[in-house]
């Protein structure tokens, strides 16, 4: 670090030199434009303005349609504006995969196309862009999948349907993470999006987390839809009631948590982390009465893994809460700690000066 001397010029203005070899480096010479951001805490920072990332140009010779997804899923999640692909002449089997591609990648169009190149666009305004409804949309698929998955298991008789909103909930997921990998480079695109970077990582991160939830429901499909014998035949009824209340506690934890990563609430975050611990007991409980039973199937054991899987999930979401709350100072101070203290002021303690 070193240090420069703030200078006054005319009507007041208050200039600062930048550094030779920085400017060098990021290729500034006089007269061009830069970016500064002001942040909450204080920092100026001083971007150039020109996005590396707004066009970059791709040349595509042997590539096989798969190589080429993941080409532009690469490219979309990293933040590029503008992909240029070019050849000597694309084969049909690219062009389609490049058309298959882009018809999941929210926002992007292809622009211009060619026998020998293809330019892929992203169109969408980060303005437009609501980071908080698409991870609560996220939030709605991946619950209903859960509840439709554990519905068919305890009740065969139960219409197996596929899982609605799967494709947007792809598009939604991918476009999460881009937008939050672009706030890592482009503090614009963070005001553009209007949240503060570390709470694009937190919300990146419950988005990450319904893909969680949505892993656990596949599973739970999975083993309902096997065959015309689910795996708990030959058990009490209870069990089928037990397993869907089990999975109806988890799902309403997940719920609560993910309310209380936008508004943050001390009683909600504890009780769920009070929910999880009842659950495992549950669990375990009906585990060992499951294989205790001379008609055990395999396969509930994968349902309750899937099961104490989807309870992590909410306890994780809790924690991410409880974090956020804790950076946002929203947290009720007199409800933290032993509910017999009757400290009203919840702080790091101060250290102790004495010998």
């Amino acid at each position: 670090m070193e240090t420069r001397k703030i200078q006054r010029v005319s009507h007041g203005t208050y200039t600062v030199s930048l550094p030779r070899e920085w400017a060098t480096e990021q290729d500034l010479t006089a007269g061009d434009v830069v970016n500064i951001h002001p942040s909450l805490d204080g920092a100026l920072v001083v971007q150039p303005a020109e996005d590396e990332l707004a066009r970059i140009e791709m040349r595509v010779s042997e590539e096989t349609p798969r190589q080429l997804t993941r080409l532009l899923r690469a490219a979309y999640a990293v933040g590029v504006l503008e992909v240029d692909l070019r050849t000597e002449e694309l084969a049909t089997e690219q062009q389609a995969a490049i058309r298959s591609t882009v018809r999941t990648l929210s926002g992007v169009t292809i622009a211009e196309e060619s026998p020998s190149h293809v330019t892929v666009r992203n169109v969408l305004d980060s303005e437009q862009i609501s980071i908080r409804q698409s991870v609560r949309h996220l939030q709605s698929v991946a619950l209903s999948q859960h509840r439709e998955a554990t519905a068919t298991l305890c009740d065969p008789a139960v219409e197996t349907r596929p899982a609605a909103g799967n494709g947007h909930r792809t598009h939604l997921s991918a476009m999460v993470e881009r937008y939050f990998v672009r706030s890592l480079s482009r503090l614009d695109e963070v005001d553009r999006l209007g949240e503060a970077r570390s709470d694009l990582f937190c919300f990146y991160r419950l988005a990450d987390e319904f893909t969680r939830i949505e892993s656990c429901a596949d599973r739970i499909a999975t083993v309902a839809t096997a065959d015309e014998n689910g795996c708990l035949d030959g058990h009490d009824n209870e069990t089928p009631a037990e397993i869907e209340a089990i999975a109806g506690d988890t799902r309403q934890a997940v719920e609560t948590a993910a309310d209380a990563v936008f508004d943050p609430d001390l009683t909600a975050i504890w009780s769920v982390f009070d929910v999880r611990e009842s659950v495992d007991t549950e669990l375990d409980e009906l585990e060992r009465r499951l294989f205790e039973s001379p008609d055990v199937d395999y396969r509930a054991g994968r349902v309750i893994a899937a099961l104490r899987g989807s309870a992590d999930v909410a306890t994780s979401i809790a924690e991410l809460a409880l974090r956020r709350g804790i950076r946002l100072g929203a947290l009720d101070s007199g409800s933290v700690g032993d509910e017999t203290s009757t400290n009203t002021d919840w702080s790091p303690a101060a250290p102790n000066t004495e010998d």
